[in-house]
């Protein structure tokens, strides 16, 4: 027999070689995975796609998924132990019948058969090939890489269709803070220019300081004086500033300097300019004027429309968020007060003083303002109109939308159906119920000074009233009575009518009736008033009818506490049951129908179904739709552009259609110079090229031209014609006039 504790052969070396090959497989699969997501990105910041926003964008998007890979590749590293390999190698290899794991164990510790069954572990795991045991599929990786490899390609062809044109550096504006920084590379601009710089001296306004710009297109605030100061080489004559549309500035020679001219110009609006020297102009620079905009006020709370709710407090909070691009100088609030009704109504208007500082002139103030109706002269049924306004340190003004609040008003009731109906249906005594709220809340606040037999007269008298109220309001719902309380047990002699209850009893008294007033009596018996029968005695409808019931409830417990001495628990129930009253009034409108034109009955037996359509003929219309021509210069510019890139031959006809192309696209140049300037200025070049009988055009800068003009040119619209006559009805026509004269 084999003496297993003999073996000291390593045993952990084929788990340690297996996990290590495995990792380092896995390592590369990620790695291919990166590179496939990488590759698109690096290309997108290559080309400059998105300026230095989308460069920064994808650099850090790259970041991130090297980063997470990195951790993939960390956490695998982690759950891949000598253990999970050797689990990995049981279920893969039968063979090791599940023993791959004694290889872990140290020798001391295994019993003699567990020592046999471990070298035995031993050599069938010597036979088993290590990579084989360690594979790992690159399906997933190759993949991953192969696409992003071919979206990397198609971004990579892709023209770049005056994407370029943001991060030009015609179209970029460079500030600084140093009035003696030149403008970068001037030869550029012209050749003979040495030394060019841009001073901008801002309006007061926008309190900025004077600070100089690098390039020769720039943004500029509204009122700024730009200033152009130009060293040349040698010296020219009548040096010009060209605005677009415009009259010529000229530079003006600076004493004591030699060959430097000057000029200046007050910014108002967007324009190209040009400079000019010997007669030879330079390319078409834009100024960008940057308005100065209206302060912004963003109001949170109130909304649109307020109530206050009698027994809310009469106070409305007032949260607005007022901000400007360069300070604000004053705000106010504006409130009109509404009172009366009709043609009584009567309005004040005041002006409020907001609770802010405006030291310094602040961009941005936070208001956060109680307003107090009741300080504002408002009492119920009031309303009240107010709105924000602002202005900015220039001439900027902006106000808000009014806002409605209005103070509930529980006296008035609103009757729109007593024209229509013979029988008013809405409840009264409003007013009453009001006073039993008001004669509460006046009660509980002189609670502290009353003695306990004066608060318990004064609550009970109160209780007595509610009393009243409340069976005033029972006549409503056929409680006659007090709801027959203790009458169940008396005789029907007691518990009967009697002449002198109210009621008509003239029925009772006529021991027999003929069969036509029987039939009377039941005909009108679902609208009589009968007081025996609660459920049928009212005129209301059954959602109405139910919150009366649930008024009188609210009645009853507020009754109960005012006579127990409890008036702070009473006045919660009081309130409820003026709510319920209050719903009930609105709910009781009825809607009467306006008179009008009534249409005559249609024959309906000797039309329907008789399938006649003699007199029923289908329209004849015809129209046609043709486009609205507009630009006609651009449309054919933009064909011949098009002909050129495919490498037609140029002629001197086409200058001169793309020179009058420009003047249209210069127009718009001036509003959104970043958008047409560049394609202006290869326009320029390419009419230049194609005077000189250049016989190859640049290519990029036709295709700049071509996505301009599409960009430029309207969507067609298509318009109605008149359909010409036909030729009889023109022949007589003709001869109409002709006998007329």
């Amino acid at each position: 027999m084999l003496n297993p504790t003999t073996h000291n052969a390593p045993t952990a070396s084929p788990l340690a070689q297996a996990r290590t090959l495995y990792l380092r497989r896995k390592a590369w699969l990620y790695v291919l995975q990166a590179l496939g997501l990488l590759l698109p990105l690096a290309v997108f910041a290559f080309r400059g796609w998105g300026g230095a926003v989308g460069q920064v964008l994808a650099f850090t998007i790259c970041v991130l998924l090297a980063g997470l890979q990195l951790w993939r590749w960390q956490q695998l590293q982690k759950r891949t132990t000598q253990t999970a390999v050797a689990r990995h190698l049981n279920r893969k290899y039968p063979s090791l019948e599940e023993s791959a794991e004694l290889l872990l164990q140290p020798e001391e510790e295994l019993s003699l058969l567990a020592k046999l069954q471990k070298q035995r572990t031993e050599e069938q795991l010597g036979q088993i090939s290590i990579p084989e045991a360690a594979a790992v599929s690159f399906l997933s990786g190759w993949t991953v890489f192969a696409a992003g490899v071919g979206l990397a390609a198609i971004l990579w062809t892709l023209p770049d269709f005056g994407l370029a044109e943001s991060n030009s550096a015609s179209t970029i504006s460079t500030v600084s803070s140093d009035v003696n920084k030149p403008v970068a590379a001037p030869k550029a601009v012209l050749p003979a220019i040495e030394q060019m710089h841009l001073r901008i001296s801002p309006p007061q306004y926008t309190r900025k300081a004077r600070y100089a710009v690098t390039t020769p297109s720039f943004k500029v605030e509204a009122g700024a004086k730009v200033s152009w100061t130009i060293q040349t080489s040698q010296p020219v004559t009548s040096p010009q500033l060209e605005l677009a549309g415009q009259k010529a500035v000229q530079l003006q020679p600076v004493q004591g300097q030699v060959n430097t001219y000057t000029a200046s110009i007050t910014a108002t609006q967007s324009a190209l300019y040009q400079i000019k020297l010997n007669g030879q102009a330079s390319e078409f620079y834009s100024i960008e004027v940057i308005p100065d905009e209206a302060p912004a006020i963003s109001v949170q709370t109130p909304k649109q429309y307020t109530e206050v709710l009698f027994g809310e407090p009469q106070r409305v909070r007032v949260q607005a968020v007022l901000q400007d691009d360069y300070g604000l100088k004053a705000a106010d609030l504006v409130a009109t007060v509404a009172k009366g009704e009709g043609e009584a109504v009567k309005f004040r208007e005041q002006r409020i003083p907001l609770k802010l500082s405006f030291t310094g002139q602040p961009k941005q103030l936070q208001l956060n303002q109680t307003l107090d109706l009741q300080a504002l002269g408002m009492t119920y049924g009031d309303e009240l109109y107010f709105y924000l306004q602002a202005w900015d340190n220039h001439r900027g003004y902006t106000r808000t939308e009014a806002y409605f609040v209005q103070l509930e008003d529980t006296t008035v009731v609103e009757l729109m159906d007593d024209l229509s109906l013979g029988v008013n249906p809405n409840p009264e005594y409003f007013r009453s119920q009001r006073q039993i709220i008001i004669d509460t809340e006046k009660l509980i606040k002189e609670q502290p000074k009353q003695s306990k037999a004066d608060l318990m007269e004064r609550s009970n008298n109160i209780g007595v009233d509610q009393k009243l109220l409340r069976l005033r309001y029972g006549k409503f719902l056929g409680e006659e009575f007090e709801s027959n309380l203790g009458t169940a047990g008396l005789p029907e002699e007691l518990t009967g009518h009697h002449a002198d209850d109210g009621h008509d009893h003239s029925q009772d008294q006529l021991p027999s009736q003929s069969e036509y007033e029987a039939r009377m009596n039941a005909l009108l018996d679902p609208y009589l008033h009968k007081h025996d029968q609660e459920e049928a005695a009212t005129f209301f409808e059954p959602a109405i009818k139910a919150q009366l019931k649930g008024a009188l409830a609210q009645m009853w417990e507020a009754e109960l506490r005012l006579r127990t001495g409890k008036p702070k628990e009473a006045l919660p129930f009081e309130l409820k049951a003026l709510r319920l009253l209050k719903e009930v009034q609105q709910k009781s409108r009825v809607y009467v129908k306006k008179t009008g034109f009534e249409p005559p009955p249609l024959k309906i037996p000797e039309k329907r179904l008789t399938g006649d359509l003699s007199k029923v003929h289908a329209p004849a219309l015809r129209r046609e739709e043709m486009p609205i021509t507009s630009y006609p210069a651009v449309r054919q510019a933009m064909q011949r552009v098009a002909q050129l890139r495919q490498g037609q031959r140029t002629t001197q006809a086409d200058a001169a259609l793309l020179e009058q192309a420009g003047q249209t696209l210069g127009k718009a140049a001036v509003e959104q110079p970043v958008v047409y300037l560049r394609a202006l200025q290869d326009l320029k070049q390419v009419v230049e090229a194609i005077r000189r009988n250049k016989k190859h055009l640049c290519a990029d800068c036709l295709t700049r031209i071509e996505a301009a003009f599409h960009r430029f040119l309207p969507v067609s619209e298509k318009t109605a014609r008149k359909q010409p006559a036909s030729g009889t009805e023109n022949t007589l026509a003709k001869d109409y006039f002709n006998r007329i004269n």
